[in-house]
């Protein structure tokens, strides 16, 4: 390589909306110039690059007449205020690892998928890129909006798409090995066991719910302790319940992430809380049953308090557990560039969950300094970036010996 991967990392860093750290929405001049830059990557890697009507920058080196296809990528866009590593990450990298094998002749096309829009931070959604090729994209969803009042539609209009065409990338029935993504890891447990890479298990089932609470409001200062029904203090009383119940539950998260307090005054005993509780597990069945036992041990709090509970169940999305056979081929390609790596469920969504509907999946993590990510002090080394790309490389090689 003749460019350091943290510096052209950092190139690309500098299309962003103002503001600390990164904030690169789809379908923005910041999305635009991110893709001239991706671009010229790519074509550096000798590879052929196109945009489909999704967004997607595509680009594909050409295999023999009818080969099937090896799908690499990850995301352009960032949270608001995020960092420079998260996603983009896993776009560089396979390029670079392809740029390093241009001379060699592959019996497989080989594409890194550049996806528009992962993060769902500017339109109440998300994973559109994938979704189209997967083939469950709802064209419905083409009408949801922005803030400003911007629908997809016209926002992908504008930026010279044709939504309508969406449909068209549907590749069900298409020859794909599989797909793989690389993406730091956002987590604090690779740094902890001291390793560059790790190998992803899963990706967590996520289910969420609004929980509603109704006590009495008072003045603080004259309705005794005993004869309250202090909303606040219930809703205190569950969180920490929350909090003991994931605790105590091996491959359960729970969070509260979310609360609203009404009146919301000083001087008033609190009469409504509504609070949000996400639930993620990489086992679809322990996080349905841990959402239940949660939401009846509320229940039973509110009762003793005197408060009325109202759940409302709001998303959910389901584990994606990553093929095992890809699995195994990039466990062997880590193992001959590094040596053994843990393995570890991923708790946050990536494109690779709506790519699992196409073809087979897996991920590589890279390490990440204090598991810290959706912020600007993100950060990845250059020794570990340098790992992945190596072992994407390797997992081209070894495949095309396979394929051969």
């Amino acid at each position: 390589m003749t460019e350091r991967i943290s510096d052209l990392l950092a190139d690309i860093s500098r299309h962003t909306a103002p503001g600390a750290g990164v904030s690169r929405l789809p379908f923005t001049q910041e999305h635009r110039a991110a893709l001239d830059t991706i671009r010229g990557w790519m074509e550096k890697a000798g590879l052929t690059v196109t945009v489909d009507a999704a967004g997607t920058m595509i680009g594909r080196r050409e295999g023999p007449p009818g080969a099937p296809v090896l799908l690499f990528g990850s995301h352009q866009d960032s949270v608001r205020n995020g960092g420079m590593f998260d996603g983009i990450m896993g776009v560089l990298l396979p390029v670079l690892a392809l740029g390093e094998l241009r001379d060699m002749a592959l019996p497989f096309s080989v594409e890194v998928l550049a996806f528009a829009d992962e993060e769902g931070v500017r339109f109440p959604t998300a994973l559109i890129g994938p979704r189209s090729l997967a083939g469950n994209f709802d064209p419905a969803s083409l009408e949801l909006r922005d803030a400003n009042g911007i629908s997809i539609r016209q926002a992908m209009t504008d930026f010279g798409l044709d939504p309508d065409a969406i449909p068209q990338l549907d590749r069900r029935n298409r020859a794909i090995i599989g797909y793989v993504e690389t993406h730091i890891e956002q987590g604090p447990v690779l740094e902890a066991d001291d390793h560059p890479v790790g190998l992803v298990t899963s990706i967590c089932g996520i289910e969420r719910h609004r929980l509603t609470l109704c006590g009495e409001p008072g003045h603080a200062g004259t309705v005794p302790m005993a004869l309250r029904a202090d909303a606040l203090a219930g809703a205190a009383e569950m969180i920490v319940a929350i909090e003991r119940h994931a605790r105590d539950t091996e491959g359960l998260i729970a969070t509260v992430g979310q609360i609203a307090v009404g009146p919301n005054a000083v001087n008033v005993i609190p009469g409504n809380v509504e609070f949000s509780l996400e639930v993620r597990s990489p086992a679809d069945e322990l996080r349905r049953e841990s959402a239940v036992r949660i939401i009846r041990t509320c229940a039973e709090i509110a009762k003793d308090r005197s408060l009325e509970l109202t759940s409302d169940f709001t998303y959910e999305q389901g584990a994606q557990p990553c093929d095992g056979k890809l699995l195994a081929e990039l466990e062997a390609a880590t193992q001959a560039v590094h040596g053994q790596v843990p393995s570890l469920p991923s708790g946050a969504t990536h494109d690779a969950s709506a790519m699992s509907e196409l073809c087979p999946m897996a991920m590589l993590f890279v390490r990440c300094r204090d598991g810290a990510s959706h912020l600007p002090e993100e950060f990845a080394s250059e020794a570990d970036m340098e790992v992945a790309r190596r072992t994407l490389s390797q997992l081209v090689r070894n495949l095309a010996d396979k394929y051969g």
